[in-house]
């Protein structure tokens, strides 16, 4: 799992959830997240509870990129990290923690990353301030926001591309936010792919006049957008993170990618009221890459910055803005950069 820099402390738990990336059961351990007094470091425990499913098969087949929707486990902050005998709890106590903590919640290991590079974000902005409590309790966890966006150092499934100004001046790529669908394997054949997913069409699929008779009728009135320059139509599909959409690829907890192949099946969908017509968005083409050559468009070139982000970003309302959403939720440098004007080219 890549995480952004969080200090923390180890323990046989963190070392396993690191190494294998995402657990294969709900897990529930105990960390410490490092709190800076001065010179002197403070270590403030947490016991936190993240579900997963670990990718077993490799990027490139549809099981092994489903991302697990962590149902029924909750991310739970506790006071001083010592350990707590059940059986001897005050029971008021635990009806108290129960209450507060019954509208959490739960957090995937997406959201669980997010969740520590918070937690990172507020106890840097915090130092050398006045109003800290001597125990740090302002470091107290807080649900995650509905939009949220941190970097990471490798392209992985659902994360997004974000074009960097040495692409000013290309008009297909220049400030595009990519989603990739797959990130690849070494295969050649098995490269990584996605859909540009700022560059909505002032058109709608009624005014392609298709053929296809769901497109026709159900899905008339669904925006339209450009997805790439290599030409296959794709459409995304968003779900409340509880339902699952057999037959069809998980990009990140209720987002869902189809083809054309699919389109009945998603028709059938909105007829049995699953999804409304509101909840698919359709693209047009989709940018692909060889493995290495993508690895050398970041590494190399410095075309792309690599985020995660949460999924109501890249199935949001509306589309425009979000190259510069997205660098300023990432913060630093990253937010510098959305304010930059246009480079000519």
């Amino acid at each position: 799992m890549d995480l952004c820099p969080v200090h923390v402390k180890n323990t046989p738990q963190i070392h396993s959830l690191l190494r294998n990336s995402v657990p294969d059961r709900p897990i529930s351990f105990n960390f410490a997240i490092r709190v800076s007094r001065g010179k002197i470091p403070v270590y403030r425990s947490l016991v936190v509870r993240a579900a997963g499913k670990k990718n077993h098969g490799g990027s490139n087949s549809s099981s092994s990129s489903s991302s697990s929707s962590g149902d029924g486990e909750h991310s739970i902050p506790e006071g001083d990290g010592a350990k707590r005998d059940d059986s001897s709890r005050d029971t008021t106590k635990s009806n108290d923690t129960s209450s507060h903590n019954s509208h959490r919640k739960p957090l995937d290991w997406r959201e669980f990353r997010a969740f520590l590079c918070d937690l990172e974000k507020a106890e840097t902005a915090s130092t050398g301030s006045h109003n800290k409590d001597k125990d740090g309790a302002h470091l107290n966890s807080k649900p995650l926001g509905l939009k949220w966006a941190h970097p990471i150092s490798s392209p992985e499934n659902g994360c997004v591309l974000i074009a960097t100004e040495l692409l000013d001046g290309i008009r297909s790529f220049e400030r595009t936010v990519v989603l990739l669908l797959r990130s690849g394997t070494r295969n050649p054949r098995e490269g990584p792919f996605g859909i540009i997913i700022n560059r909505p069409l002032p058109r709608r699929i009624k005014d392609m006049e298709p053929t296809n008779p769901n497109l026709r009728t159900t899905f008339a009135e669904c925006s339209l957008h450009f997805g790439g320059v290599l030409e296959t139509s794709t459409f995304l599909l968003r779900t409340e993170k509880k339902t699952k959409l057999p037959g069809f690829e998980e990009v990140v907890p209720g987002l869902y990618f189809g083809e054309r192949n699919s389109l009945d099946d998603v028709a059938g969908l909105v007829k049995k009221g699953v999804l409304k017509p509101q909840d698919v968005k359709f693209f047009q083409g989709y940018v692909g890459w060889q493995f290495d050559q993508l690895k050398d468009e970041i590494e190399s070139k410095g075309y792309w910055h690599i985020a995660a982000c949460s999924a109501n970003l890249v199935h949001g309302a509306s589309m425009e803005g979000l190259w510069e959403e997205i660098l300023q939720l990432m913060g630093g440098d990253y937010s510098e950069l959305s304010r930059k004007p246009k480079q000519d080219m």
